[in-house]
Parts: C-alpha cells; sequence; structure tokens
C-alpha cells in the first residue's frame, strides 16, 4: 500500500482534488477552441475513455467566448489555460469555467494576478499555478543560472504568498521540467514545503513511444513516493493516448482498479502459438470494459497454466491450441484459430454483458 502525501482537498467542478480523493487523470485538447463542434467532439472521445478533467486554450477572446458553450456540452470539468493576457481569464470565469491554470511568469504584474484570483475567489474556482522550466521569470533564471530545480521551486512559492496575500487557498500546484530527474527533485520538494494539492507531469515528454517512457518513469516515481494528486501525460499525439497511458500507470500501481489489466508473457522460443497477434487482439476487444478484471494471456505450459489460474479469466496456448481457465479452474480447450473469439466470449459471460 503506498501511503500517499496528505494534501488540502480542493473543488473543481464536481470533482475533488487532494486529501483523500483518488487521483485524477487530465488531458488538453488539441482542437482551436474557437471551433467549438471540434472541441466538444474530442472532449466527449477523452470522455469515453475515462478523462476526468480537460483544459483548453485560450488563446485569444474568440477562443474564451466559446468557454460556456463547451461547459454545456460535457460532463466533465473544464480547465481555461492562459498565458500572457489577464483578460482572458477573467473573461474565462465570467463564463462559468471550473479552474483556471495560469502561469504567473507570463501574466505580468502583481496587480493582474490579484484580479484574476479576486475574481476567481468571488466564484469559487481553482487556480493552477503552473511553472515550466520553459517559462521561468527572468530575475530568477539569473539568480540561479538557469531553470533549475531551485528556480522552479522558488517560483512556485511566490506565487502562492501572493495568492495567500490576497486571502486565495484554492490552489492547485505544477512544477514541470522536459527532464525526469529534474521534475522528480521539484515536486519532492515542494511537497516537504506546502499542503496544497499537485498536478504532476514531465512537460514536453515527446512523442507517444518516447513521451510514454519518460512520463511512466516521472509519473510513476513521484506517485510511489506518494506525491501527487492528478496527473497528465503529456504526449506529440492523439490526447486519447495521454489518458489511455495515464489510466494504465495508476493501474499499474494499484491505483484504479477499473479496467482490463492484461498478463502476458514476452514471448521465446517455447511459444507454439501467435501469442503476439492474440494478446493484442485480445486487449483491442476488451479495452471497452470498465469493471476491475484480470486477464491472463500466455502462450507456453511453462508459466502459462500458473499464471492463468492466477487470474479472473485466462488463456494458456500451445501446438495450435488453447485452454480457457475461469477463476482458476479449467474450463474449456479451444482451437487457436478460434481462442480470440471464444475468449472474448466467455469473459463477456463472466461480467454478464452482451459480446460484440
Amino acid at each position: 500500500m503506498i501511503c500517499r502525501r496528505n494534501t488540502r482537498r480542493i473543488k473543481l467542478g464536481n470533482i475533488s482534488i487532494g486529501g483523500n480523493s483518488r487521483i485524477t487523470v487530465q488531458s488538453m485538447t488539441n482542437t482551436d477552441t474557437r471551433n467549438l463542434n471540434a472541441t466538444v467532439d474530442q472532449i466527449k472521445r477523452l470522455e469515453e475513455v475515462g478523462c476526468d478533467i480537460i483544459r483548453v486554450a485560450v488563446p485569444d477572446k474568440d477562443a474564451a467566448a466559446n468557454l460556456d458553450k463547451i461547459r454545456e456540452l460535457i460532463s466533465i470539468p473544464l480547465v481555461a489555460d492562459i498565458h500572457f493576457d489577464y483578460r482572458l481569464a477573467l473573461m474565462a470565469l465570467e463564463r462559468g469555467i471550473d479552474g483556471i491554470r495560469i502561469n504567473p511568469g507570463n501574466i505580468g504584474d502583481r496587480q493582474k494576478i490579484e484580479a484574476i484570483a479576486h475574481e476567481a475567489n468571488k466564484r469559487g474556482v481553482a487556480i493552477r499555478i503552473g511553472v515550466n522550466s520553459g517559462s521561468v521569470e527572468k530575475d530568477l533564471l539569473d539568480k540561479f543560472g538557469g531553470p533549475t530545480v531551485d528556480a522552479l521551486v522558488e517560483s512556485v512559492l511566490r506565487y502562492i504568498k501572493l495568492l495567500e496575500e490576497n486571502d486565495f487557498f484554492n490552489i492547485v500546484l505544477s512544477l514541470k521540467s522536459s527532464d525526469v530527474i529534474d521534475t522528480f527533485a521539484a515536486y519532492k520538494q515542494i511537497s516537504e514545503r506546502v499542503d496544497y494539492p499537485l498536478h504532476v507531469g514531465i512537460t514536453e515528454s515527446g512523442t507517444i513511444w518516447s513521451g510514454t517512457i519518460k512520463s511512466s518513469i516521472g509519473i510513476g516515481a513521484l506517485l510511489l513516493n506518494g506525491i501527487g494528486d492528478t496527473i497528465r501525460v503529456s504526449l506529440t499525439g492523439d490526447p486519447i493516448k495521454e489518458v489511455e497511458v495515464g489510466r494504465q500507470i495508476l493501474k499499474s500501481i494499484g491505483m484504479l482498479d477499473e479496467g482490463v489489466e492484461i498478463i502476458s508473457c514476452p514471448t521465446c522460443g517455447r511459444c507454439e502459438i501467435d501469442l503476439i497477434d492474440t494478446a493484442n487482439q485480445i486487449e483491442s476487444r476488451l479495452k471497452h470494459i470498465k469493471k476491475p478484471l484480470k486477464i491472463a494471456v500466455m502462450g507456453c505450459v511453462v508459466n502459462g497454466p500458473g499464471e492463468a489460474r492466477e487470474a479472473d479469466i485466462g488463456l494458456a496456448g500451445g501446438r495450435g491450441k488453447g485452454i480457457i481457465f475461469k477463476k482458476g479452474e479449467f474450463l474449456k480447450k479451444v482451437s487457436e484459430a478460434d481462442m480470440v473469439e471464444q475468449f472474448v466470449y466467455e469473459v463477456h459471460k463472466l461480467l454478464d454483458i452482451e459480446s460484440e
């Protein structure tokens, strides 16, 4: 059991972040927010795969003007991502946004941030202070010789103090770098100094392949150390993948008991069936399932039967055939050609849901 750091609890729309709330998975649309239909369609697809919170870019007034319409058409909390122009944050708040993400270093002077805090306080809207290594204030870059861990932490502390001086405490924090080790160190340091909930992730982590690896290491390491209340996997690709990877990270460390967990062997010279294709087909066919289910798909007799028996339901194959186990008990023998269909059928039968 992972012992999570005790943070204060805040509300973001109909979701809680921090305290003993479940860890949520976030993403950000890559549509033009001024295109209402495209943005709503993408958010609905993200909702379907388990996205808990969605953020949209607000580059201008036309984008801000769409926020209330988007909010009416979706089911998850909507966060406005604001840079440079504080007036866009005020417009977003007027349109009923659930949360604001600002990087204070590029918003401007103290009075502008205070104006955002005042309006957000009045409406009960959370603010995420989102500091990235690419946008640390110039005086801190000069002081620390670059966007170091200490620079990130001091930047966040500076703006926490400013918000608190304005009686604003509905705060979420993030201190992201594209460097995994710096990100880990920054979050660890800030977690020892304040109790605000933390939004964790590796910024600009890369393509789906490399970014998944960097994010899994960085986010996973933080979560295993009890640090993190909500996560976002930043990938250069379809945001759907961000949510899928984020949820898989949580499932892998026992922080999300939902959906299918597949145990499958890496294959070796003993494998006598097309296990790679079989496992991929089964994963694809069962990804819609929300109930927690442990599945084993094994390719030989060395570990296969044992692993299959330990799972809720499992398949162990060899020499052109497969054996399906359910709850540790032999169920039936099937041909390799029919394995996937038979296995999917038995999973649906076990869960008492209709087959595709």
